[in-house]
């Protein structure tokens, strides 16, 4: 196809072939073949008659014409140029041509823009000023946040040092086990130190693994996300952060008469990812197969970070602890230990053995801490403290249609004993305003007049409604403070 040349054109000619030129560089090419977009395949070549294949496709072409069998099939085995070339008559051109009629290809995604990191790891900050950070979005967990800040200080350490060692004493890198009830705020404590740092950060949900071979996600998946989240950058992938959740749902099922394919092998095949060791890891895809190119992580300074709830673990450690004798002075009765809400602090690596893990698993897990369960206070404070509390969120949402909300007091707690009735921790506090908030929500719009609605706890409490403030006698409010 002969080129344009866009000396000759006019000024609205211009226009439009500058347009085009932008269409199409809002689109990626597609390889023909494995339909695989150009981000995922790498280069792709472009042949005459607006056909794309990538470099993978068009090797594995070329070795199949030097199979045999293939070169007999279509007639190749004395191949010197085109005219030898089988009749093409066998294809369906018009179909295949329609096929390849469109050049524009798969749009490209748009780039998300990342918010920036509050720490940039290469200076090292010092584990306060982590928690510090950490503080400002999480609620509690004072001693959860303390080991994160200190392993992730620790880590960074170790990975500069290049060769690990110091001194010719090596250091070791000190995986972290996270055991809490749901909604303690496990996974959104590892969220928010991946928006503070400035490093590669994978969450992998350790449900969906499975034995090599069975359908489903290998283990080498978790690494393919880490190596998604560097920018399919080898080297600084290798010094990321891999968050394992779900933790607890690979342990050993009690009926060992089946094959455990999501649970125990699936530990066993965990075991090389955590001590360190070099991986083949597909690049822009979950699963390996032979269209997906692959490459080689090495997980030396990789830290791993796995967080389960563990039900059902309470009861191991209590039997446990009241196995000794319960007579006597120093004696402790069988439910000594049934309202401890720090049951979970007293857990040992032979109770998570009882529970399913295995030994070689949890030795790799050398830093095992669990979080508190969230009392009525704390869930308080998690309504309007962090910086994204939830009902910042709702604040700011009427915000936009131009009428304030206020919370007193007794609404925040009576929210707060609805949430703890319902037993899902931090959750239950979204499900709960979700509820209340749906009329509101619904009314507000369709009445311009209204300027400010003040939530109580009698309308919590299905006791009452929410006191509205039409917008003449509220403009003096606005700048006040809320009411009681």
């Amino acid at each position: 196809m002969k080129e344009i040349d866009k000396t000759d054109l006019t000024g609205d000619e211009k226009k439009d072939t500058a347009s085009e030129d932008q269409e199409k560089e809002n689109y990626e090419k597609v390889c023909f073949l494995c339909h695989r977009t150009e981000s995922q395949a790498g280069k792709i070549i472009s042949l005459p008659g607006g056909i794309s294949v990538c470099s993978d496709c068009m090797q594995k072409s070329f070795d199949a014409m030097d199979n045999p069998e293939i070169r007999n099939m279509l007639n190749l085995q004395n191949f010197t140029g085109m005219k030898n070339f089988p009749d093409m008559g066998m294809f369906n051109m018009d179909i295949l041509k329609e096929q390849m009629s469109s050049p524009k290809g798969v749009k490209k995604p748009k780039k998300e823009k990342k918010p920036e990191a509050v720490f940039d790891i290469r200076s090292l900050p010092a584990p306060h000023r982590i928690k510090a950070a950490l503080d400002d979005y999480v609620i509690g967990q004072e001693y959860a946040k303390k080991v994160i800040s200190v392993a992730v200080y620790n880590h960074y350490k170790r990975v500069r040092t290049g060769t690990n060692s110091y001194d010719e004493i090596e250091i070791e890198k000190s995986n972290m086990l996270m055991i809490g009830p749901t909604g303690s705020g496990k996974t959104y404590l590892v969220k928010t130190l991946s928006r503070l740092l400035d490093v590669p950060l994978a969450l992998a949900d350790a449900t969906a693994l499975t034995e090599a071979g069975y359908i489903g996600d290998d283990v080498e998946s978790v690494l393919s996300k880490l190596l998604a989240a560097a920018d399919n950058d080898v080297e600084k992938a290798q010094t990321g952060i891999v968050f394992i959740d779900e933790i607890d749902k690979l342990a050993k099922k009690p009926n060992t008469n089946q094959r455990d394919v999501s649970g125990e092998s699936v530990q066993q095949g965990l075991l090389k990812l955590l001590e360190g060791s070099e991986v083949e890891v597909p690049v822009g895809a979950t699963s390996k197969n032979a269209m997906v190119p692959m490459t080689t992580v090495n997980t030396k300074n990789i830290l791993f970070i796995c967080a389960g709830a563990f039900p059902g673990l309470e009861d191991i450690i209590k039997r446990r602890l009241t196995k000794s004798s319960t007579m006597g002075f120093e004696s402790r009765l069988k439910d000594y230990y049934d309202d401890d809400p720090d049951i979970l602090t007293k857990a040992s690596t032979q109770d998570l053995r009882e529970y399913g893990m295995i030994p070689e698993f949890i030795g790799r897990l050398p830093m095992v801490f669990a979080l508190r369960k969230l009392d009525r206070d704390m869930l308080v404070r998690i309504l309007k403290e962090p910086k994204n509390a939830i009902l910042k969120q709702y604040q700011k949402l009427l915000e936009l249609d131009e009428v304030r909300l206020d919370f007193n007091e007794g609404a925040l707690e009576a929210i707060a004993d609805e949430a703890l009735s319902r037993d899902t921790g931090a959750r239950a506090l979204r499900s709960v305003i979700e509820e209340f908030m749906l009329d509101i929500m619904y009314e507000i719009p369709k009445d311009d007049n209204i300027g400010k609605v003040l939530i109580t706890r009698e309308y919590i409490e299905h006791k009452g409604g929410p006191v509205v403030t039409m917008r003449g006698t509220a403009d003096m409010l606005l700048t006040g403070e809320s009411e009681e």
